[in-house]
């Protein structure tokens, strides 16, 4: 045989109603009530259904409490991701500014190392050019002054060759 206590509904909403009680925990304590009340409400026959409409309100406005503070907590939680996604993005753009930081002074470090390669190089190729230059002139020289120097020697040669013909004297080479 069950035997029930009868206790007014005032002391279920009163402790479903009560600061210590977590969302959960109301809901549960609001459930039991209704429990209790259901059963109440089969066994006595002069029951007032008004108390289960008290407690359909405190259902309803658990479940509005419950729902507000789920919403609550999704829009912390959608602030939060926002904030560390912004975080994530000034964290890339940090990195990605350092990245051509270090990319134009190595950019700029190779031009300016092309330049003077180039310079170099423009450099010897002028220092060839006037070494060929001063080359050719030098063989210019050389080749006028063997030129001469062979004329000199043909004209001597062709003057001791007529001096000699007309002293009737050859020469022995």
């Amino acid at each position: 045989m069950l035997y029930m206590i009868r206790l007014q509904p005032s002391f279920f909403i009163t402790e479903a109603r009560s600061a210590q009680f977590t969302p959960t925990r109301k809901m549960e304590a609001l459930l039991y009530q209704f429990t209790l009340l259901s059963d109440l409400a089969l066994q006595d026959k002069s029951f007032d259904p008004s108390n289960i409409e008290d407690l359909m309100k405190l259902f309803e406005i658990e479940a509005y409490k419950s729902w507000a503070a789920m919403e609550q907590e999704q829009r912390k939680e959608v602030e939060e991701a926002e904030t560390e996604l912004q975080q994530a993005e000034d964290y890339l753009d940090s990195v990605l500014e350092s990245a051509m930081d270090e990319f134009r002074r190595f950019e700029a470090e190779l031009e300016n190392r092309s330049k003077a390669e180039l310079k170099s190089l423009v450099e010897t190729g002028e220092n060839a050019r006037k070494m060929g230059n001063l080359m050719e002139k030098a063989a210019t020289v050389a080749s006028k002054r063997y030129m001469e120097a062979a004329l000199n020697s043909a004209t001597a040669s062709m003057k001791s060759a007529w001096k000699g013909l007309s002293s009737k004297k050859v020469h022995p080479s």
